[in-house]
């Protein structure tokens, strides 16, 4: 071969060299554009979220040069929305909305959890390709159903149906607000669950059927603890989708702040709380105004602790394939 033809085939030589070099030039910017945006989004997200902070901080301040932190956290009154609205003179109990949200997250839970892991089961080790491809879409699109349909569902049908089996004296029920709740949060647990399910490798399966085991012990000894940190960040957003969801608790769980150990009367959240005096029954500058961002402040508190614990629980049981 000859010094030319070696200049020939050379890929730097000939036409294709800059069209080459060009193209890979172009390639290197498209890839930092990404790249920015990338951050860009990133970095926004951060700054709405110091945002956020700064917005409840600031009016937090007001509020607790004149209730005490103890009473607000401690106190099982809470008197917010009634009398005069410019009276600081009221009580500051924030239980009553605290362990009313909790209760509705927990009937919500135990609805959710159980419904939404069998599913994912099902579709994940039983169903077949063709079952799954219309299941799984139809599923994921009660997700996409707005929350006030559910709530006046809950207020108009599941409330009267239940009335006479529990003894549900009010049309308004923390019981059937969280049950509705529940069925909402279905597809979160079920779509996340089956998505951690199918990750997990084919090879596993088959050394458990290998040695003897059916589909059903397979799932439940192989699959499920092999996807299990998955299947607890689903559970857990769904968690933090109950205690953050408003329209539902609103419409359906009742307006009196009251400490009840009974799921059938009616209750107020702190999201429904938010919500009724958000809707125009706080003037500016008023101690019920002020008193929103410290529900809303708690509330905040409550899902960045949930989100911590799960994050330390995904780490724990994570495995890697």
């Amino acid at each position: 071969m000859t010094a030319s033809t070696v200049d020939a085939a050379s890929p730097s030589s000939g036409s294709g060299g800059p069209s080459l070099t060009l193209q890979r030039t172009s390639s290197r910017i498209g890839e930092r554009i990404i790249e920015t945006l990338l951050a860009a989004a990133a970095g926004l997200s951060v700054v709405v979220t110091i945002g956020i902070v700064l917005a409840l901080v600031v009016p937090l301040f007001t509020f607790f040069a004149h209730v005490s932190p103890i009473e607000f956290l401690s106190g099982t009154s809470w008197t917010a929305s009634f009398g005069d609205k410019f009276s600081w003179d009221k009580d500051w109990g924030v239980l009553p909305l605290v362990s009313a949200t909790f209760t509705a997250t927990a009937i919500a839970l135990l609805v959710a959890v159980p419904l939404g892991l069998g599913i994912a089961m099902f579709l994940s080790e039983y169903a077949n390709q063709r079952a799954r491809k219309t299941l799984k879409p139809v599923l994921e699109l009660l997700a996409g159903i707005p929350t006030v349909v559910y709530g006046f569902l809950a207020l108009t049908a599941i409330t009267p149906a239940l009335q006479p089996l529990l003894g549900i004296p009010n049309i308004f029920s923390i019981l059937t607000a969280g049950l509705v709740m529940g069925f909402m949060i279905v597809p979160t647990v079920a779509s996340l669950s089956e998505d951690a399910m199918s990750a997990v490798p084919q090879a596993l399966r088959q050394g458990s059927y290998a040695l003897g085991a059916n589909k059903r012990k397979t799932t439940l000894r192989v699959v499920f603890p092999a996807a299990l940190s998955g299947i607890i960040a689903a559970i857990v957003l769904a968690l933090s989708r109950a205690v953050g969801e408003t329209m539902i608790l609103a419409v359906a769980g009742g307006n009196i702040a009251r400490l009840t150990a009974d799921p059938r009367d009616q209750a107020q959240t702190m999201t429904a709380f938010i919500a009724q005096i958000a809707s125009g029954d706080a003037p500016q500058g008023s101690p019920v105004y002020y008193s929103l961002f410290a529900v809303g402040a708690l509330l905040f508190a409550i899902t960045l602790v949930i989100n911590l614990i799960s994050i330390r629980l995904v780490r724990r049981f994570r495995q890697a394939y």
